[in-house]
C-alpha cells in the first residue's frame, strides 16, 4: 500500500496528472449518450492568460467534467481568435521598435507584413495552449480550431455571400467609428466612455439682425464642427424659435468661410441643454447624421466633411485645413472671441467616445464601409420571415436561450432593440478578407476569386467579431469538406458529423462585458446560417476585482494578479476554488492573494484527510483498494451513521447545484462539508474507533464531488484509495443517490453531541484554562443522557475531561461556570482550576482602560472638526477599533458576571 507523502506538492503533480489525462484520450468525447457541448471563448491570439480567462476556464471545466462523470458524450472545443486589430497593432509596434522602421505597411507591403504577424502568432498560440493546459481546462486538443484556419475562412466567406445575396449585407457610405490611431473603423461595442472635463462653448451663430429679432446663440463642445452644419434643429414646441422654423440663413464664419443652414424642428432636441439649439453636423455626429436623414427633405444644404482619416482638417475647413482637431478649436473659439461671437465659456463634464483598441478619441467619419442589414425582414425562422433583430429578440422571449443570471435579459433587450445595422468592414490587412473583386464598375462576390483578369480584391478585412461569431458551429465542420467548393454551406453542414452531433452546444461560458460583443453576435449569425441557437444556455460570470474592488488594470500593474504566478506559487486548485466560490453568475468579486492560500490550505486539510484514512487502514492492516461495500448498519456508530446520511444530502445539493449552474453556492458546500463535518468531526471522533470501510467509502465520494473544482489534488488521491478495478477519476461516474442511507435521527444525534463538545470548549476558552490541562464536567439532561452516556469517551478526550457526570438531576454544582443548550445544562466547576479574586482584579483593571479607550474614541468621533478634517480611510479604521474595543468589553462584562 503506497503512503502519501506528508505534504501535497502542486508542481511535481499537476503536469504529470494532465499529461496522464491527455495521453488516455480521457478528454474526447465517447460519442455516446447526451451530447453536451461548449465551445472554449477563443482567448486572442496575441494574448497571455489573464484572471479573465482563468476564471472561464475554471467555470467550464467545472460545466464539463461534471457532465463527462454524468455519461454525457462531453465535448468541449478548444482555439485561439486572430484578435485583427490587436495583433496587428503589436506586431506593428514591435517592428517599429525593433527594426526602427516608421511605417511597416508601407515598407514592407501586404504579403510580407502578413507572413510576419502569421509566425508571431503561432509562436504565441503555443504559448497560450500551455496556459490553458496550466489551469487544467479538458478540452479535446485534437478538436482545435483557429479562427484564421482555412475550413473557418471558407465559412467565413460562405455566410457573407449568402447574406450579400439576400440582401442583409450591403455596401454605403455612412458615419463610423473611425480610430484615428489604428487607422481603421471600429464597433460601437469597441467604444469605451470616459467622462472628462470639457468645456461648453456658446457662440453667437445668427445675428438678431439675420432673424429679424433676438440672436440664435448654440452651445457645443466642439465649434470646429460648426462649420460643418447643415441645419440647426430646435424643439418644435419652443415658442422662442417657431417664427424661423423652415427659413435658410448664410452664415459668416472667420476666415472667409460661408456656410448655408436651414432651422428644422425635431421632438428629439431638448430645450432646456444649452441654448436650446443643436448645430446639426451630419458628417461628424452619428445622431445628427440620423437627424439628417430624418429630414434631408427639409434641408437645402448638403453635410460637409470637414475632418480627415489622419485626425486633422480638410481643406472644406478653408483656413484652419491641415490643423489638429485640437488645433482647429482652439484657433476657431480664439477667432470667435475676437468678433465678439463668443458669448460664454464654461466647463462641464462630458463622456468622450475613446477606443478599447488604442485609447484615442473617436472620430466619427463618413465613409464608404460594408454593413450587415439587422432591420430587412428576409430570414426564415419558424416558418415566418423576420428580420435579424427580431430573431435575436424572439430566441431569448421564447426560452430556447436563457441567459444566467436572468437579470441580464433586461440589458440584453435593451441593447437588441437599440441595434443600428452592424459596420463589418475594417481598414487592416490581418484578419479575413472582403470576399468581393472589383473591375472597373462590375463587381464579383463570391467564396473564390473570379475568372478572368483585371479584377482586384476589396482591401479590407472583415470585423473579428464576422468570424469569431460563427464560433460554435465553424468549429464543428468537417474541413475535408470546405475544400470542396462544389459544396454549399448547407451540403458541409448536413455531412458534418460532429456538427450534426454535438450542435447545438450547450452553453457558452463568458463574462457578462462581452455579451454584446460577441454572445448576440453569435445568435444572430448562427441563427441566419444554421437555422439553429448556438447555445441553450448563456452564463455570465463577473469582473475579478482587486481586494478593495477596484476594476484590475495593465496601466496599473500593482492592480494585477497573474494566474500563472498563482498556480505557481499554490497550485492550479486553490486557484480555481479562490474564483469560484465566493463569485455569483454576473456579480463582481474581490481576489488578492492570500484567498489563494486560504484554499491551497483547504487543499493541504483535504490531503492530510486522506493520510490519516490511510493510515488508519495500515494500521487496521487493510488494503483501501479492496473496499467495495459498506458493513451492515447494525454495526455502525453514530459517527458512521451520521456522515453517511448527511453525504447523501450533501450529493443532492452538489448535484442539484451543478445541475443549475448555481456553482458558488456547490463550492461552499463542498468546503464546509469537507472542513466542518468530515475533517473537524467525523475524523475526530474516528480517532481510536475507526471504520475504515466507513472512512473510505466516504473519502472517495469527497473526491468525486470535488473533482470538477480540485481535479489535480483529487486526481493525485484517487490513485490511493480507489476500487481494484476503477480507472482513473476523470473517468468515474458522478454517484447516485442512495435514501436508504438518510437517517435523520443519527444526524440530530451527532449535532448534538458536537454541540456538547463545542459548548465545553467555549467554556474553557472563555474561563482562560490552559489548553493542555484536563478538567471535570457535569452534564444535566434527561432527554439525551441516553445518547451522551454512550458518547462519553468522545466527549472526554475531545474535551479534554478528567471526569464526566451525567445526571438527569439539574442541580448546579458550587462555583461552576455554565452553559445552557436544548435540553442540556453543561457546568465546569472552577474549583482549583481558577483564581477568582486574582481574575476579577484583572479583568476590572482591563475594562476601566477600554472603558477610557472607548470614551476617547467616541469623543473622536464625535468631534464635527475631526470628521470634517480626517481622512475617509482614517474614520472607517476608528469606527472598526470602536466596534473591536465594543465587543471585548462585552465579554469581559461577561466573565466578571460569571465570576
Amino acid at each position: 500500500m503506497a503512503e502519501l507523502p506528508k505534504a501535497y506538492d502542486p508542481a511535481l503533480t499537476e503536469d504529470r496528472i494532465y499529461k496522464m489525462w491527455e495521453d488516455s484520450g480521457a478528454f474526447k468525447p465517447t460519442g455516446k449518450g447526451e451530447p453536451f457541448t461548449i465551445s472554449m471563448p477563443p482567448p486572442n491570439a496575441t494574448g497571455q492568460l489573464h484572471l479573465g480567462h482563468a476564471v472561464m476556464l475554471a467555470l467550464e471545466d467545472i460545466f464539463i467534467r461534471f457532465a463527462r462523470m454524468q455519461d454525457k458524450d462531453a465535448l468541449w472545443v478548444p482555439g485561439t481568435d486572430h484578435a485583427a486589430i490587436a495583433t496587428e497593432s503589436v506586431v506593428i509596434k514591435r517592428i517599429q521598435k525593433e527594426e526602427k522602421m516608421p511605417d511597416p505597411r508601407a515598407k514592407l507591403g501586404r504579403e510580407e507584413l502578413l507572413r510576419r504577424i502569421a509566425d508571431f502568432v503561432e509562436k504565441s498560440r503555443g504559448t497560450i495552449r500551455s496556459q490553458v493546459r496550466k489551469m487544467g481546462s479538458s478540452c479535446d486538443w485534437s478538436r482545435e480550431r483557429y479562427t484564421m484556419d482555412e475550413s473557418l475562412n471558407r465559412c467565413v466567406n460562405e455566410v457573407f455571400c449568402s447574406m450579400y445575396n439576400d440582401g442583409l449585407i450591403y455596401r454605403g457610405e455612412r458615419v463610423v467609428n473611425w480610430d484615428t490611431a489604428l487607422q481603421t473603423t471600429i464597433s460601437d461595442d469597441e467604444i469605451v466612455h470616459e467622462d472628462r472635463e470639457g468645456t461648453l462653448y456658446t457662440i453667437e451663430y445668427l445675428s438678431a439682425k439675420q432673424t429679424g429679432g433676438a440672436a440664435v446663440h448654440v452651445a457645443t463642445s466642439r465649434p470646429e464642427t460648426k462649420i460643418g452644419d447643415s441645419a440647426l434643429v430646435v424643439h418644435p414646441d419652443d415658442k422662442r424659435y417657431h417664427s424661423l422654423i423652415g427659413k435658410s440663413f448664410t452664415v459668416q464664419w472667420p476666415r472667409g468661410i460661408e456656410t448655408k443652414i436651414t432651422v428644422i424642428a425635431d421632438h428629439s432636441i431638448d430645450p432646456a441643454f444649452g441654448t436650446g439649439v443643436l448645430g446639426l453636423t451630419p458628417f461628424h455626429s452619428k445622431t445628427d447624421e440620423e437627424l439628417w436623414k430624418r429630414h434631408k427633405g427639409e434641408i437645402t444644404s448638403a453635410p460637409i466633411h470637414l475632418i480627415g482619416e489622419n485626425g486633422r482638417m480638410r481643406k472644406e475647413a478653408g483656413g484652419y485645413a491641415g490643423m489638429t482637431v485640437e488645433e482647429a478649436r482652439a484657433a476657431l473659439v480664439e477667432d470667435l472671441r475676437s468678433e465678439g461671437r463668443l458669448v460664454k465659456e464654461e466647463k462641464y463634464t462630458q463622456p468622450i467616445s475613446l477606443s478599447y483598441r488604442s485609447g484615442k478619441p473617436v472620430e466619427p467619419l463618413p465613409k464608404l464601409q460594408w454593413f450587415i442589414d439587422v432591420n430587412k425582414p428576409v430570414v426564415q425562422w419558424k416558418g415566418k420571415s423576420m428580420s435579424l433583430k427580431q430573431v435575436m429578440q424572439d430566441v431569448v422571449q421564447s426560452g430556447d436561450i436563457s441567459i444566467v443570471p436572468d437579470r441580464f435579459e433586461k440589458t440584453y433587450f435593451h441593447w437588441i432593440d437599440n441595434l443600428q445595422d452592424w459596420c463589418i468592414s475594417r481598414q487592416i490587412w490581418w484578419g479575413h478578407r472582403v470576399p468581393v473583386w472589383y473591375k472597373g464598375e462590375e463587381i464579383s462576390v463570391g467564396t473564390t476569386a473570379p475568372g478572368g483578369k483585371g479584377f482586384e480584391q476589396d482591401s479590407d478585412t472583415l470585423d473579428t467579431w464576422f468570424s469569431s461569431a460563427l464560433w460554435t458551429w465553424s468549429t464543428l465542420v468537417d474541413p475535408k469538406l470546405t475544400q470542396d467548393f462544389s459544396l454549399s454551406l448547407s451540403d458541409i453542414l448536413k455531412n458534418s458529423p460532429d456538427f450534426q452531433r454535438y450542435h447545438p452546444t450547450a452553453v457558452m461560458e463568458t463574462g457578462y462585458d462581452i455579451l454584446f460583443f460577441w454572445v448576440a453576435r453569435m445568435i444572430l449569425m448562427t441563427t441566419y446560417a444554421t437555422g439553429q441557437v448556438p447555445f441553450r444556455k448563456v452564463y455570465l460570470h463577473g469582473l475579478v476585482r482587486t481586494r478593495d474592488g477596484k476594476k484590475m488594470s495593465k496601466s496599473h500593474p500593482e492592480t494585477m494578479i497573474d494566474p500563472l504566478d498563482m498556480i505557481s506559487k499554490y497550485g492550479a486548485d486553490a486557484l480555481r476554488l479562490s474564483m469560484i466560490v465566493g463569485q455569483g453568475p454576473g456579480a463582481d468579486s474581490r481576489l488578492y492573494e492570500e484567498k489563494i492560500a486560504g484554499y491551497r490550505n483547504f487543499i493541504n486539510k483535504l490531503w492530510n484527510a486522506s493520510r490519516f484514512v490511510l493510515m488508519q487502514c495500515e494500521q487496521a492492516g487493510v488494503d483501501p483498494q479492496s473496499i467495495e461495500k459498506l458493513p451492515d448498519v447494525s454495526t455502525l456508530s453514530l459517527a458512521d451513521r451520521a456522515i453517511l446520511s448527511r453525504e447523501q444530502a450533501v450529493m443532492q445539493h452538489v448535484t442539484d447545484g451543478l445541475i443549475n449552474y448555481r456553482l458558488s453556492e456547490v463550492g461552499e458546500a463542498l468546503y464546509s462539508y469537507v472542513w466542518d463535518d468530515y475533517c473537524d468531526w467525523y475524523l475526530e471522533l474516528s480517532k481510536g474507533n475507526a471504520n475504515t470501510a466507513v472512512l473510505v467509502h466516504t473519502l472517495r465520494k469527497i473526491l468525486i464531488l470535488l473533482h470538477p473544482y480540485c481535479p489535480f489534488v483529487t486526481e493525485e488521491l484517487w490513485s490511493s484509495i480507489k476500487p481494484k478495478k476503477a480507472g482513473m477519476l476523470i473517468a468515474e461516474q458522478w454517484p447516485g443517490l442512495k435514501p436508504e442511507r438518510k437517517d435523520a435521527k443519527a444526524e440530530a444525534e451527532f449535532l448534538v453531541l458536537i454541540s456538547v463538545i463545542q459548548s465545553i470548549r467555549k467554556l474553557r476558552t472563555d474561563q482562560n484554562i490552559e489548553p493542555g490541562k484536563q478538567v471535570p464536567i457535569t452534564l444535566c439532561t434527561d432527554a439525551h443522557a441516553e445518547l451522551l452516556t454512550s458518547q462519553a469517551e468522545h466527549i472526554k478526550r475531545m474535551g479534554k475531561l478528567s471526569e464526566l457526570t451525567i445526571s438527569g438531576t439539574k442541580q448546579k454544582p458550587a462555583d461552576a461556570a455554565s452553559a445552557f443548550l436544548d435540553g442540556i445544562e453543561v457546568y465546569l466547576p472552577l474549583e482549583g482550576l481558577v483564581d477568582t479574586g486574582k481574575e476579577k482584579t484583572s479583568l476590572t483593571k482591563e475594562q476601566a482602560n477600554l472603558e477610557k479607550f472607548i470614551s476617547g474614541i467616541e469623543g473622536k468621533l464625535q468631534n464635527k472638526e475631526f470628521i470634517k478634517k480626517a481622512p475617509p480611510a482614517l474614520i472607517e479604521e476608528q469606527k472598526a477599533k470602536l466596534c473591536e474595543a465594543q465587543d471585548k468589553l462585552k465579554k469581559i462584562s461577561e466573565r466578571l458576571k460569571a465570576l
